[in-house]
């Protein structure tokens, strides 16, 4: 009598399932970025334009109309839209006549250090990459330097900035590169531009799992030296390039956590506000503490600037969530942003196609749906900005 079902190759089939995916989302990639399979940043409107700013709209149709600072694109209506580019540059106009210095533009002055924010939980689905994608593109558009790392293997952040890691990253372009224990190359040859301007990106891919299979070789060998500060050294080659580092850490306290919590000045930690996600966080935190000893131990300083817990995915009309809200806010204090991120159709609808909802035109959803979202992500975004600010003095 024949067997019913004929055994197959666990590691045959994961491979052949993995290179049909990879090969489906070039294919859905080359389709919504054609010809070139490059992303670019969606036009604003003049309301978005201002509100970017800090003016009022019709302060931008007057310097339009005077000739001053560049010319947006008119559409049918006499309705102006502005790139990005264009925003950038009426940031640098408006600064030369602010009333106080940093009012357009916000980042580093002379004694400011920079800083460096690690966003990290080893809970899948806390929202983690969303964040941190919208934090650093944010504070982009708002006219901080911006550099944004992809520390995490699965290289979701990656992915959402228009670079495949399967297809764009064959010959290496991580951190990894800067970090790795044998002929690690300057930092700034795997930094790469991005479709937004003061944006910068460092793509993340699978090999960045080398450090974490090197390091305790190297250990073992007793070359790895203070290890966790490579990431720190790293960054030190471009301190003077960026006013902020974000860093979408792996889900996991690896050697690669660990390096990025040495380097971190700022430490968000998301929360989805369900008691087992609260439960695993609890799990988190102790071994957090625990691994941060051993590295003070080593002589390394680990104090920080700040230490935020961000409540995302939140649903307000949700009982259960609104006590677990209430019952960290009554645990944690101030260490919880005001701010939570909102669970929203529209974050996710603009995920499809690898976009954030900075990215996606207002008119693809509806009005309310769209505002609420991204009031939410402003409001979280803006108030990290605000601890930033705070810490450089202002």
């Amino acid at each position: 009598m024949s067997r019913a079902n004929t055994p197959e190759d666990l590691n045959a089939v994961i491979r052949q399932h993995s290179e049909l995916l990879a090969a489906q989302l070039h294919s859905q990639r080359e389709s919504l970025f054609p010809p070139d399979a490059s992303k670019t940043m969606r036009k604003f409107t003049s309301g978005e334009a201002a509100a970017l700013l800090g003016v009022n709209d019709s302060y931008l149709r007057k310097l339009h109309l005077d000739g001053k600072g560049p010319s947006p694109e008119v559409s049918s209506g006499n309705r102006r839209h502005y790139s990005a580019e264009d925003v950038h540059n009426l940031r640098i106009l408006l600064e030369k006549t602010a009333r106080k210095p940093g009012d357009y533009l916000p980042g580093r002055r002379a004694g400011d250090h920079l800083q460096i924010i690690g966003v990290m939980n080893f809970k899948g689905g806390s929202g983690k990459t969303t964040s941190s994608a919208h934090l650093a593109q944010r504070l982009a558009l708002k006219g901080y330097r911006v550099l944004a790392i992809d520390l995490d293997p699965q290289a979701s952040l990656t992915a959402l900035h228009g670079v495949q890691p399967e297809f764009d990253l064959l010959d290496g372009g991580t951190l990894y590169d800067a970090i790795r224990y044998e002929d690690p190359v300057p930092i700034a040859q795997v930094i790469r531009k991005t479709y937004i301007p003061n944006l910068d990106l460092i793509p993340g891919n699978l090999e960045l799992m080398e450090f974490e299979h090197e390091t305790p070789r190297a250990l073992s060998r007793g070359n790895a030296g203070l290890f966790f500060f490579r990431v720190k050294e790293a960054l030190a080659q471009v301190d003077d390039r960026y006013d902020v580092v974000v860093i979408d850490c792996p889900p996991q306290l690896g050697f690669l956590t660990m390096s990025a919590l040495s380097a971190a000045t700022g430490v968000l930690v998301t929360i989805h506000p369900e008691m087992l996600d609260v439960m695993s966080m609890s799990q988190f935190l102790r071994m957090t503490a625990d691994l941060m000893d051993v590295i003070a131990d080593s002589g390394a300083d680990m104090s920080h600037d700040w230490m935020r817990y961000l409540l995302t995915r939140y649903e307000p009309t949700d009982a259960p969530q609104n006590r677990i809200v209430a019952f960290l806010r009554t645990m944690y204090g101030d260490k919880v942003l005001n701010a939570p991120l909102l669970k929203s159709t529209a974050i996710s609808d603009a995920g499809l196609t690898k976009q954030t909802l900075y990215e996606v035109e207002r008119s693809a959803f509806t009005r309310t749906t769209y505002d609420r979202a991204i009031e939410s992500l402003n409001a979280v975004n803006d108030e990290i900005a605000q601890l930033i600010q705070k810490t450089w003095g202002r």
